[in-house]
């Protein structure tokens, strides 16, 4: 089931297991179970800290890892794919190895003082999982009242379909939804103990430059301005930004193929590298002009000589009922996480552009129907795409449909259009629906800025916004492009724009 090349990458890190470790497998006599023999099999072939007995576990088939010291992580399904990072991350990290976390963090982790039993359903197709499952497998490892079991949605389909799962991740806490979606080990923290972590932000500097927002542009802006000296600070919601929804980036000059998390990782250790002070898991709510700049934050107030904001965007709502009401339940945008959920079902893509198009292509591989709704007279996707999507023959497409409603009881079972040409409305039957019409700029949380008639930020030709010291770069401007390179290059140049209005004023 191993290659050679990725067994011998195995048996490299398996070297620093520092305890022996016990995988208990819980097996039956299906494919799936044998299947799981096998990855397990060839895993204890790499080194000899690695021991086998069989056992009983909740779900069939399914291994949990323990050893002397640590134990309480479950994977429910052959962890390949995305997963295969967090199946290794929990080897090492049961095998004795530290987690990479703050000491506060883990001191939050060792204080809890009850029993705690996490289920993650994910998709082994899904980007954004394995920063829930990782999370979820730290805590186990560090406190012995808790454990951690790592749920394939595809191989136990029963048992997603009884919880109602339509979007992963999904998580469940002692049998009860706990969170849907992406959500950091801090959030994490945060909900099970009630409070949130101290930022001490009392304490920080008045930074020279603080950025705000965690994704290509604010990370380069960050990078151009410690990289002159001075005193830097990014603050950011959720570091990565859009960036980490993206699977396959191919785009960007010198870098022939990456993928969104593995790249914000990448720029994440740049900016440690350069010593910049990272406030993740921090949000901004408004900025008071004056000199510094002071930032208001829901964890305290910054102050700053210059400030860049490079806050990106955010899906657009279309602002029709149900929207809302059925996200994580048929509701989705992801087609890489949620569309294995929607196997051998029919689904909606609302959207004929780019998104729209390669995202019904996506799920034509999966769902038993694909219906796309386009507003316009025609589809507005790239000629290639339309050709490639014209030979699938489960995909219908529906011009000059104006959606009206998702509706249905607490699942999404049904959707209304109109046809623009006729006036007629039509009602169909659906089981998810994927939101593809854009993007919007994340800029609703400052009023005092200038901004165009979209909310975006409106800049000068270095980054400037109409308030002294204040710059603005990335999707969240009025820039004519919203690509990864744009997004970079316009970050370093408020960040020298920013520096030069520093020499001049300071």
């Amino acid at each position: 089931m191993l290659d050679a090349q990725l067994k011998n990458q195995v048996k490299d890190y398996l070297q620093l297991l520092e305890e022996d470790v016990l995988i208990t497998l819980s097996l039956d006599e299906s494919e799936n179970a044998q299947k799981m023999r096998v990855f397990i099999d060839d895993l204890v072939s790499l080194s000899d800290r690695l021991k086998v007995e069989e056992g009983s576990l909740k779900f069939t088939p399914s291994f949990s890892l323990s050893s002397a010291s640590a134990g309480g992580v479950i994977f429910a399904g052959i962890p390949l794919g995305h997963e295969f990072e967090s199946f290794v991350l929990a080897l090492l990290q049961v095998g004795g190895r530290a987690p990479k976390i703050a000491p506060a963090e883990k001191e939050r982790i060792q204080a809890i003082d009850r029993d705690l039993a996490f289920e993650t359903v994910a998709s082994l197709s899904c980007h954004n999982c394995p920063e829930v499952v990782q999370a979820l497998n730290i805590m186990a490892v560090l406190n012995p009242k808790i454990s951690h079991t790592m749920i394939d949605g595809s191989m136990f389909q029963d048992h997603v379909n009884a919880l109602g799962v339509l979007a992963v991740p999904a998580c469940f806490l002692n049998g009860e939804s706990f969170y849907n979606g992406k959500i950091s080990l801090g959030q994490i923290l945060d909900q099970v103990t009630g409070t949130k972590a101290d930022r001490h932000l009392e304490d920080k500097p008045v930074y020279d430059l603080l950025v705000i927002g965690g994704g290509p542009a604010g990370a380069t802006a960050a990078i151009y301005a410690a990289r002159k000296g001075i005193t830097t600070g990014l603050v950011a919601k959720d570091f990565g930004g859009q960036v980490k929804e993206t699977l396959a980036i191919e785009n960007i000059t010198g870098l022939a193929y990456t993928e969104g998390p593995r790249f914000m990782a990448d720029v994440k250790d740049q900016l440690v590298k350069y010593q910049v002070d990272i406030l993740d898991e921090v949000t901004v709510e408004d900025i008071a002009e004056g000199s510094p700049l002071t930032v208001k934050t829901d964890a305290g107030q910054l102050s700053a000589r210059t400030v860049v904001i490079a806050t990106g965007a955010k899906w657009r709502l279309i602002g029709i009922p149900g929207e809302i009401e059925f996200r994580n339940k048929g509701v989705a945008y992801c087609t890489h996480c949620d569309g294995p959920l929607f196997t051998g079902k029919k689904v909606t893509v609302i959207g004929g552009g780019n998104s729209g198009i390669e995202a019904a292509i996506d799920l034509a591989g999966l769902a038993k129907e694909v219906l796309v709704l386009e507003f316009l007279p025609e589809l507005k996707a790239d000629a290639v795409l339309q050709e490639k999507l014209a030979s699938l023959d489960n995909v219908r497409v529906v011009t000059n449909a104006e959606t009206k409603a998702l509706t249905g009881d607490e699942m999404l079972e049904k959707i209304s259009y109109v046809d623009r040409v006729s006036g007629e409305s039509i009602e169909e039957a659906i089981d998810g629906c994927f939101i593809q019409v854009g993007l919007v700029p994340t800029t609703d949380w400052i009023s005092n800025v200038e901004k165009n008639g979209v909310g975006e930020i409106i800049t000068d030709a270095v980054g400037a916004t109409n308030i002294p010291g204040l710059y603005a770069a990335g999707d969240c401007t009025d820039t004519s492009f919203k690509q990864i390179v744009i997004a970079q290059g316009s970050g370093a140049t408020a960040a020298l724009g920013a520096y030069n209005y520093l020499m001049r004023n300071s």
